[in-house]
């Protein structure tokens, strides 16, 4: 085995102890100071490697390993390092120190590449603290400029652009971290399922060869706020009466799909929410997924004409705030082949599969050719404290990429 697997344990548990919960799980939000630990472990352990450890202005961390052509296009490898709230030590993290250890074991054997190699690990994945996800790959892409930072706060009101300049960026040159397509050869991720189908038919790894389109989008529906004794039903402007009978209807509009389409309601909230005042406004979330982007369109377009027609001539009024909206991918064919290659060469078993979730790979195949790699998830739990991938199989799958990077990057 080329890797050790108490050294992926011990990385991944020191990462887990920069935590900011009580509650159980892991809460790591990013820019924050559970984020600056992780950050300061990463770079600690990078420095003992013969890399160059830098940073863009969307706090991405990156440590760079030179190849023999020093200009010949980058093989990025990484995930991201923030959570969910109460989330579980694995999403994200697991595919970071794939990366990190890669890194170890090309330096412990003399691994000379023509293409150089670079680490990566990205922040705001999901969207905990500002909630706009994928952020740093969308960075990468060209997909955020500076009125974005500044839209977008977390909870006390704190800007992004404002949180990265407290950590020392400087969020007004967001636009120089864009990497052009012919700087980088390919982008690499490895992840854990979230799901149970890997576990369930006793597979190493799944390659993936499509992740799906998603669109999430903020719907907020104001009315007048009322006495909730002396206003009559017919009198009232009620945003929940419009909003409730949408949030209702959501597992209905996927149906005619037929092809796993799915939408979400995911936050919902009530203002003031006082239970003797007819509510002024009702904000919530939705977040459509699939395979089809012509689907997701559909889906959405039934909402729409459903919020249209429960507020037509009525006191009640909608307004609809994009969050995310990324078509769904199809990963590099060349890519998926060398994965199969290198699993059947090393005795490692694989499966294809769908990503129903959505990944940093999904935004980076706008910059270059991906390829995502997935381990098996205990029970398929994610995003909670029960989120577990045995050690041994994260190996299985560090070692497959492993494996690929040595081909795709012209290993002497």
């Amino acid at each position: 085995m080329f890797t050790k697997v108490e050294r992926i344990k011990k990385d991944l548990e020191e990462l887990a102890k920069f935590n900011s919960s009580n509650e159980g799980g892991l809460t790591r939000f990013s820019l924050t100071r559970e984020d600056k630990m992780a950050r300061d472990y990463l770079k600690e352990q990078l420095s003992k490697l013969n890399v160059k450890v830098y940073e863009d202005n969307a706090g991405t961390l990156f440590a760079r390993r030179e190849g023999a052509d020093s200009d010949a296009p980058v093989i990025m490898i990484g995930s991201h390092f923030d959570s969910v709230k109460n989330g579980g030590n694995f999403d994200g993290p697991a595919g970071v120190i794939m990366a990190l250890e890669i890194f170890r074991t090309m330096e412990e054997n003399n691994i000379e590449t023509k293409y150089p190699i670079e680490f990566v690990a990205m922040i705001e994945e999901e969207g905990g603290r500002f909630g706009s996800g994928v952020f740093a790959s969308r960075a990468m892409a060209g997909l955020v400029d500076y009125d974005q930072l500044e839209r977008n706060k977390d909870k006390d009101g704190i800007s992004m652009a404002q949180a990265l300049r407290d950590f020392g960026f400087e969020p007004e040159k967001i636009a120089e971290t864009k990497r052009n397509r012919e700087d980088v050869k390919a982008f690499i991720e490895l992840h854990i399922e979230q799901g149970p189908i890997l576990e369930n038919e006793g597979k190493d790894v799944g390659i993936v060869d499509f992740i799906v389109g998603i669109n999430e989008f903020k719907v907020e529906v104001s009315g007048r706020p009322d006495h909730a004794g002396t206003t009559p039903m017919d009198m009232r402007a009620d945003p929940l009466s419009v909003a409730s009978k949408v949030v209702a209807n959501i597992d209905s509009y996927p149906g005619p799909e037929n092809n796993g389409t799915v939408a979400t309601v995911g936050v919902l909230e009530v203002k003031p929410g006082a239970a003797n005042i007819v509510p002024a406004q009702v904000v919530f979330t939705v977040d459509i997924r699939s395979k089809d982007e012509s689907s997701i369109k559909n889906v959405k377009k039934k909402i729409m004409d459903e919020l249209d027609r429960l507020t037509k001539d009525t006191d009640v009024t909608y307004t609809v705030t994009e969050m995310l909206d990324v078509k769904p991918v199809k990963m590099n064919e060349e890519m998926v082949s060398l994965f199969k290659e290198s699993g059947e060469e090393k005795g490692i078993s694989y499966r294809n599969m769908i990503s129903g979730a959505g990944h940093d790979a999904m935004v980076m195949a706008a910059v270059t050719e991906v390829g995502l790699i997935f381990v098996p998830s205990k029970d398929g739990r994610s995003h909670c404290k029960e989120e577990w991938t045995d050690y041994d199989k994260l190996q299985k799958g560090i070692e497959l990429i492993y494996d690929t990077i040595l081909k795709l990057g012209e290993a002497k």
